[in-house]
């Protein structure tokens, strides 16, 4: 008998989508294509909604990540989380009311990794750079790196209380000479290359290669130079 392969269900906002990677449809994407080439790998499933925050993936990620398990009766056995950028954003003015405040954005991901935890194995990703220079983003919302800062600074802290894996993003991120040139012109999507950039980083992220049951020594080939 065949045995189903397992399933990993990517929930988050347009950088799961794929926005601005016109070459390869996004790092969730580069993930799936390259897991397909690869015998008994899982399946992914990328589940991106453009603009959603915390507090919608949290009213739907129940529901679609039940429904992928595939075979009758069965559930996935992975969940990737990537959310937080849209949340740390200042709606009207570089000083006005945040969409979800630092506070507000911990206290409901907590909520969220404590539901998600008992069903599925949980993994959480960081979050990326932002262009401050050309703000706002569609006339009306002020992203900031100091801000993005603080919102990962949250995420990590969450996953760390309940053993969640986490993959900081941001300040290595920042951290690249040519990040800049990495953002679409918009100032808060990744183009090609930084969606590439990030799938490097989870080719070599230990917690998820042996979630997908790779051994720790096996090298991914790179999809897409």
């Amino acid at each position: 008998m065949t045995t189903a392969p397992r399933q990993l269900v990517v929930i988050g906002d347009s950088s799961v989508y794929g926005w601005g990677d016109q070459e390869g449809g996004g790092w969730c994407e580069r993930l799936r294509r390259q897991w397909m080439t690869i015998p008994s790998a899982p399946v992914v499933y990328g589940l991106g909604v453009r603009g959603d925050g915390l507090e919608r993936i949290a009213q739907r990620w129940q529901q679609e990540w039940g429904c992928r398990g595939e075979l009758r009766r069965q559930q996935p056995d992975g969940l990737l989380l990537s959310v937080g950028l849209n949340d740390s954003a200042r709606v009207g003015r570089p000083d006005g009311r945040q969409q979800l405040s630092a506070d507000a954005f911990r206290f409901g991901l907590e909520q969220l990794l404590t539901s998600m935890t008992p069903v599925t194995q949980v993994m959480v990703m960081g979050l990326g750079v932002v262009d401050e220079a050309v703000m706002p983003f569609a006339d009306c919302l002020w992203y900031s790196n100091q801000e993005v800062a603080v919102h990962e600074a949250q995420l990590e802290e969450a996953c760390l209380e309940v053993d969640v894996p986490f993959l900081s993003l941001h300040r290595a991120m920042g951290m690249e000479p040519d990040w800049l040139t990495w953002l679409e012109p918009d100032g808060i999507h990744l183009n090609s290359r930084g969606h590439q950039w990030i799938h490097q980083r989870l080719q070599d992220w230990k917690p998820i290669l042996n979630w997908a049951g790779f051994e720790q020594d096996h090298q991914l080939t790179p999809m897409m130079s």
